[in-house]
Order: structure tokens, then sequence, then C-alpha cells
């Protein structure tokens, strides 16, 4: 994959995004975003069963999408990980026959909850399977993303399709690396759970809003919200926070989402010409 480093710091300053991070990285802005599931478990086994299905399910309109994943999540009380551990891929298809979230189908989520049921089997959890990927002289989780992606699609039989995209593809892979970001990051919005993968090596999730903003902050020049962009980008916010690059991300979102926020106040007062 192809993709060059920055060879200038972005146009915003670092006490720009640290005030935005003080200002929007509280639990208080989280709702409505998906995120807010994983505070109602305590245990990172099944923090991250949930976090993969909120993050799988994160397109479309905000209220389909909490709609979608209390739908999942309410069928695995009270832990998502037994459930997945001690039910038969059978019991999981009746469990959620009748599904549907724009393209995904009952089908295709069951694959991904079997693909699941498998590597905990395997590995015991999500991320010992995923940290095992990590080497130390990658500059970031994109080799282990692909391996992850890889065992998650072939133990599902392959019919994970827009669920769970692959990174090999040149997809930006915007709902893994937000699922990431949740599950190593430890903040008041991210609850982490994995402390085997470095956050200097997070990738920060690329979206088409996210990527407008960040064309206009001078934190790439891509036309497109591929995982090339996203590389370029987080390099771009590695240059202000080294060992945590994706730090930001939230607050970023918020602009522009949110009804209280001004996206225009801050990409005109934020960026440094």
């Amino acid at each position: 994959m192809e993709w060059k480093k920055m060879d200038k710091r972005p146009r915003i300053s670092k006490g720009r995004l640290e005030a935005l991070y003080r200002q929007y990285n509280q639990r208080g802005f989280v709702q409505p975003d998906p995120i807010q599931f994983l505070y109602q478990y305590e245990d990172p086994g099944d923090r991250e069963v949930a976090a993969l299905v909120a993050s799988s399910l994160a397109y479309g309109r905000v209220a389909q999408i909490l709609k979608s994943v209390s739908f999942v999540l309410e069928r695995m009380p009270p832990s998502p990980s037994f459930f997945l551990k001690h039910t038969s891929p059978e019991r999981i298809l009746k469990t959620f026959a009748g599904f549907k979230h724009r393209f995904t189908t009952a089908e295709k989520l069951c694959a991904m909850l079997v693909g699941i049921k498998q590597i905990l089997g395997c590995h015991g959890s999500l991320g010992e399977c995923f940290s095992a990927g990590v080497k130390n002289d990658d500059e970031t989780v994109l080799p282990a993303l692909c391996a992850f992606a890889r065992e998650l699609s072939g133990k599902a039989n392959g019919r994970l399709d827009h669920l769970v995209p692959s990174p090999v593809r040149g997809s930006a892979c915007k709902r893994l690396n937000l699922f990431l970001r949740w599950m190593v990051r430890r903040d008041d919005v991210d609850p982490g759970g994995w402390e085997n993968v470095p956050a200097s090596k997070l990738i920060v999730p690329v979206d088409t809003h996210m990527h407008r903003i960040c064309l206009y902050l001078g934190l790439t020049t891509r036309k497109q919200a591929n995982m090339a962009t996203a590389l370029e980008i987080t390099e771009g916010f590695r240059a202000l926070a080294p060992e945590d690059p994706v730090k930001y991300d939230f607050s970023l979102t918020r602009l522009g989402i949110r009804q209280d926020t001004d996206l225009a106040a801050f990409l005109k007062w934020g960026r440094i010409e």
C-alpha cells in the first residue's frame, strides 16, 4: 500500500486541539454514540465483543445504529463473551433470526458472531488474537489489523463482506479502527481494556466527515477517504501527539455532528496559516 509521510506539520496548533479535547472529551458528550454500550461491561472480555458488534454496525442513521446494537446485545445477557462461548452456531442463528441493519442481514451478523466465537475458542479473547499480530517494529497496527480481519473472515467462512472490510483492499476500515480506539485507549470517553496494544500504533478512524475536517486543517491532501488517507492523517496527528495520535478523534468528530458545536468556527480559528 503506497503512501508517503507528510513533509511538514499540520496547519493546526496542538494547543487548539488540547482545548477542544478538554471541552468535548467527556461522557456527557457521548450520546448518541454507539460507544455508550461499552460502559455497561466491566469485564474486558465482554466489552471487546460488545465493541466489535457496536463498531461493525456503526453505519447509517444514528437512531438505527443504536436500535440495531441494542437488539444484538440484549440477546446476549449478561455476558456477550459467555453467550458466544457456550452457544452453538445453530442456536446463534435462531437467536438473531429476523435481524436487519441496512446491508447487514441476520446471516451476515451470525457469521460474524460465529467467527468471534471461534476466535474466543482458539485465542481466549479478541485482544489476544489481535495482539499476536502486533510487532515491535511495526509503525502502526495495520499489519495486525490485516491479520485480524483475515482470521475473523476465515472463521466466518468469508461471509462478512461490508460488515468487516479488509484493509488489504485499501479500505480505511473506519469501523475497525474505531473498535481499536475504544479497546486500546483509556480516558473519560474510551474505556480501554486491551493492555498489549500500544496507543501510539493506532490509526485514525476516517470517514467522509473526518476526512473533510482533516483536508481543511492540512492533515491530508488526498481526495479519497481510504487507508492511505487514514495513514497520512495519522502521521499528521503523530507529529503533535506521538504516543497517542488518535487522542483527538472523538472531540473532532463532535464538530458538525452535535448541534451545540460550531464546526465552521473551529475550522476558522483552529487552522494555522
